[in-house]
């Protein structure tokens, strides 16, 4: 006797010595094509199995509410490449709009350009400026959202620590929360700075793919050298960053802050870490001569 399994949805079943059939019809009205494919790779594989077991393929289609065909269809498949051919695939996702090409082309325009060499009228990238390159470029538009996603499958965006940092103190956090930030916002404020939060993440020089299912390969691997992204995040408002090869050192952090002096409407306050790049003596001085424009303010020495 067939052992009977509960398909999703049935309520009672009828079994016999080669047949389960269920009394609710709630699996026989359905033709397959409305089941998830879970489901049909379950109704797949129980078919042929009870074929094997000596129960007649129409009859087996009649219990499963599925045409005759498509329970010989299922047998000669399984006949052709086994068990393994029953079983369900990943069903593809909507295609790409861009490229691989075009993805490795924007690439190189976001590390190897300053935005206003693509006359974009501003210094540091922005998700709505890159949207705008892509619009130009690949005459493709994409959604913020969109944007943001190619950007974090580019390796461009900056990622949250899991962890909480073993230098941090909860007590200095706890009063920068609740005593420095404050003044620096009230002084803000007073003189119109918009204050920024900056911080470096590391990123790989080049994006490479290839067709589904192949992986790609790497030819000139040896001629990549590390990059760094520097980030500058508002309280409120548009993250800016920019690429620059190697390590964050004083020189692209000033050229960084350059840069950020252009597209900020007044005064920058820059908080920095306690980064080299951030106490060496050429960023100081380069603020020094911003003539009041930008201030960099060292969470660590409160």
């Amino acid at each position: 006797m067939v052992n009977p399994t509960f398909w999703p949805g049935a309520t009672g079943f009828i079994s016999s010595p080669t047949l389960t059939v269920w009394q609710d019809g709630a699996v026989r009205d359905n033709d397959g094509r409305k089941l998830d494919h879970g489901t049909l790779e379950a109704l797949r594989i129980r078919a042929v199995e009870q074929v094997g077991e000596g129960a007649h393929p129409e009859e087996v289609a009649a219990a499963l509410g599925l045409h005759r065909t498509t329970v010989y269809g299922w047998l000669a498949r399984y006949r052709e490449g086994g068990m393994d051919v029953l079983r369900a695939r990943p069903v593809p996702g909507r295609p790409p709009k861009l490229s691989w090409p075009q993805l490795s082309r924007l690439y190189v325009l976001i590390v190897s350009r300053d935005p206003r060499q693509l006359r974009l009228g501003f210094a540091l990238w922005t998700r709505e400026m890159i949207r705008e390159v892509i619009r130009c470029e690949f005459d493709v538009t994409l959604s913020m959202v969109s944007v943001g996603r190619l950007l974090r499958k580019l390796g461009l965006s900056p990622q949250r620590p899991r962890l909480r940092a073993y230098q941090q103190h909860p007590e200095a956090v706890d009063r920068w929360k609740k005593e420095v930030y404050p003044a620096i916002r009230a002084e803000a404020e007073g003189a119109g700075a918009t204050i920024f939060f900056a911080d470096e993440f590391g990123v790989s020089t080049g994006a490479s793919g290839a067709q589904d299912g192949l992986r790609p390969v790497a030819t000139n691997a040896q001629n990549r050298s590390p990059a760094n992204m520097i980030c500058a995040a508002p309280a409120k408002g548009t993250l800016r960053f920019a690429v620059y090869p190697g390590n964050t050192t004083a020189v692209t952090l000033t050229d960084f802050c350059d840069r950020l002096l252009h597209d900020a409407p007044g005064p920058v306050y820059l908080v920095v870490d306690g980064h080299l790049a951030h106490q060496a003596t050429t960023a100081r001085k380069f603020a020094a001569s911003a003539e009041g424009r930008l201030r960099l303010i060292d969470r660590t020495t409160y």
